[in-house]
């Protein structure tokens, strides 16, 4: 049976990570237990020692700060679903509500989705339009890096054996700025997602002042789009936005065959999702208009 701590203080959390042989961090577990049984089925059971989070102050909150708003790694999907966020977190706020069911999402948390770092994170791609960026502490101190470097494939993050991430931080979008988040699966609920996109628009004077727009399972972890991105600047919001789209703007994305789907039909998939996750977006200003 592992070693079970609760420390209740942030640096004593930060000192057992220090030791030689860091114990793993233990937040919603809804990713770590399932994990851990099916690898004791094949294999010695891991032995390491859990380090529960979840007594730790200060990491429950969603915090709105001067410039952006702060997410504990506590925080729930649930929690996020339900807060009264800007509109740029209706994308983030609409994938916590498809993350497994009910329970996963009282008990799972969005950082902990990250450090799981699945290709397949269904809060990967929302993060990654909001520009957030994980706010990582150790004993020699706390960085930020962003969500897009942090990321860095398959189960792979930046995050060292001796750090805990302890935070989300999401800068502030212009007053009005729409998001929009839209997943394929086999199923529309408990579903490992076959493409998801998500985008962040900010306009001004019905036009397109920045783009922000990121895909997940379609390489080894979310990515943006930037090519896109800088097509889009200046567009205007009508119902040609989505026809600016085009498979060349996918040059950041490896999708690869597997049991949900082969990479050809996700190339198209990704295609018809972004150009639907456009039209949705420009939708509110053309009923403006009209």
């Amino acid at each position: 049976m592992a070693v079970y701590l609760r420390p209740e203080r942030l640096a004593e959390a930060l000192r057992l990570l220090a030791a030689p042989e860091p114990p793993l961090v233990l937040a919603g577990g809804t990713d770590l237990y399932p994990m851990r049984a099916a690898a004791s089925a094949w294999m010695a059971p891991d032995r390491r020692p859990l380090l529960d989070i979840s007594a730790l102050p200060g990491l429950q909150a969603i915090e709105d700060r001067s410039d952006h708003h702060r997410i504990g790694a506590l925080v729930t999907w649930a929690a996020l679903r339900d807060a009264p966020l800007p509109s740029c977190f209706d994308a983030l706020r609409a994938a916590a509500a498809q993350v497994g069911g009910a329970q996963v999402q009282n008990r799972g948390t969005v950082l902990g989705n990250l450090c799981n770092a699945s290709p397949a994170a269904d809060g990967a791609p929302p993060l990654l339009a909001l520009d957030a960026a994980v706010e990582l502490a150790s004993l020699r101190g706390t960085r930020q890096v962003p969500l897009a470097d942090f990321l860095l494939g398959n189960r792979r993050t930046a995050l060292a054996s001796d750090e805990l991430a302890v935070a989300l931080l999401v800068p502030k979008a212009s007053a009005g700025a729409r998001s929009g988040f839209l997943k394929l699966g086999a199923r529309r609920y408990l579903v490992i997602s076959i493409v998801m996109v998500a985008g962040v628009l900010e306009a001004e004077g019905g036009r397109v002042a920045r783009a922000r727009l990121a895909v997940g399972a379609c390489s080894a972890a979310a990515r943006r789009l930037p090519a896109l991105e800088e097509r889009l600047h200046g567009a205007p919001l009508d119902a040609g936005l989505a026809e600016v789209v085009r498979k060349e703007h996918l040059a950041p994305l490896s999708p690869i065959d597997d049991l949900r789907g082969p990479a050809a039909y996700r190339t198209e998939a990704v295609l018809g999702l972004l150009r639907r996750l456009l039209a949705q977006l420009a939708a509110p200003a053309m009923e403006c208009a009209a």
